[in-house]
């Protein structure tokens, strides 16, 4: 073995001893990483040192610190890096040109010549791949066996300091990420009504609950001028933080839209096409606006793209779906929906507006609640309250669930003529 006098061993050794105290007090990723480059360098008395973390979702290494480049990521399956992970073993390599797994793709980029190197796989504590570490260019020959008794004790300091601290960092972020979370769903909630509005001769409820900690479907209730109230309920594609902003965007131009016009269909129709040049290919809202008038009991619509809209005639006992009027808002501009009849509620008559998660909840069999189920929830428990027919509709379905999660977010308005 060739080994270096005992005095030199003893410094090398300090050195190792000391960069593991300071890993030990490093709270910081990117700066533990940087000190492991550092300490691989000036005790392999080295040109330069990488450290490329392993992401086990991709499959992939990646650097956050190579001295003098910027981040590299590749495959795990390619290069000595590569052959480190998957023989997990330390790789010398006295000519790296002249050995076939060595990539020099690094080197195209870069701009470095790399003669020699080390490389290392880091491990944690519990056997897990954490990433590798190389040591590239020994300022003098090539490295010996003494440099890779000295590489191996540091990559074993290294791999359970940067596992401890990926793991802190992770759930920092996790725990930011909650905060924001719920500071986003408490605006949300702040911009559902707090309250049903107070119809003469109606009964109106209005329910929200989110698959995530935010959602993409909304409801509103809106007074207007002559006792006319504008009522909304509108599903982004999507569920989570993303859909919730377009959500949120969609009710504030109806709120403003609907001060300007009084015809449901051109407020739908302004409304599009400010959100076709806001939002991306891939996103779009289904919504119903309605301006509800007291005065003659009469109910004005517009839907783009949603439904169902399920209407309750009372004299007959039958439930009739309403048809949508127009294409979903946010795909094309220009986009007008058809005018249709109005509503003209009589005593007992009802509309329920519901989004796709309750029809679509699957069971266990991957069974959908469906249509025929939600007419029949509506047709069996029409003398209820609006808010108790909403309760007892979402019963219903997590009833039929079974226990399967709720995958999609749930909301519903009622308007029923007492």
């Amino acid at each position: 073995m060739d080994l270096p006098g005992i005095e030199e061993q003893l410094s090398d050794l300090k050195g190792v001893l000391v960069v593991a105290r300071e890993l030990g007090a490093t709270v910081d990723l990117r700066t533990m990483l940087t000190r492991i480059e550092g300490a691989a360098r000036h005790v392999m008395e080295s040109e330069r040192a990488s450290v490329f973390l392993y992401d086990a979702k991709t499959d992939e290494l990646y650097s956050y610190v190579a001295t003098g480049v910027e981040e590299i990521r590749f495959s795990s399956k390619l290069g000595l890096a590569g052959a480190a992970i998957q023989e997990r073993q330390l790789i010398n390599v006295p000519d790296a040109y002249a050995d076939p797994r060595f990539n020099p793709e690094v080197d195209r980029r870069t701009g470095f010549r790399t003669r020699n190197m080390l490389t290392l796989p880091l491990i944690g504590l519990d056997d897990a791949m954490v990433g590798v570490l190389q040591v590239l260019n020994k300022e003098q020959g090539s490295f010996t066996t003494w440099d890779e008794q000295l590489a191996a004790t540091l990559a074993a300091q290294a791999g359970a300091a940067i596992q401890r601290q990926v793991l802190l960092e992770q759930y920092a972020e996790k725990q930011k990420l909650e905060r924001d979370l719920d500071i986003a769903r408490g605006i949300q909630q702040e911009l559902l009504p707090d309250a049903p509005p107070e119809v003469d001769g109606f009964d109106i409820a209005g329910w929200n609950k989110p698959a995530d900690q935010t959602g993409g479907d909304a409801f509103d209730f809106m007074a207007l001028n002559g006792g006319r109230i504008a009522i909304t309920i509108a599903d982004a594609t999507g569920h989570g933080i993303g859909p919730a902003l377009v959500i949120a965007e969609c009710r504030a131009l109806l709120r403003a839209t609907a001060l300007a016009s009084d015809e449901p269909s051109e407020i739908m129709a302004r409304v599009n096409d400010l959100l076709v040049d806001d939002l991306p290919a891939d996103r779009f809202v289904t919504c119903f606006f309605g301006l509800l008038d007291p005065s003659d009991t009469s109910l004005r619509f517009s839907s783009g793209g949603h439904g169902p809209l399920l209407y309750f005639r009372a004299a007959d006992g039958q439930v009739v779906e309403l048809p949508a009027t127009g294409l979903p808002l946010g795909i094309m501009a220009g986009m007008r929906c058809d005018p249709v009849p109005p509503v003209s509620f009589q005593p007992g008559d009802m509309l329920v507006l519901v989004t796709d998660g309750f029809f679509e909840w699957l069971n266990a069999n991957n069974e959908q609640f469906g249509m025929e189920r939600l007419f029949d929830v509506v047709r069996n428990n029409r003398q209820l309250p609006s808010a108790d027919l909403i309760q007892t509709l979402y019963r219903e379905v997590l009833q039929f669930a079974g226990g399967t999660p709720q995958a999609d977010d749930l909301t519903a308005v009622v308007i029923k003529k007492a």
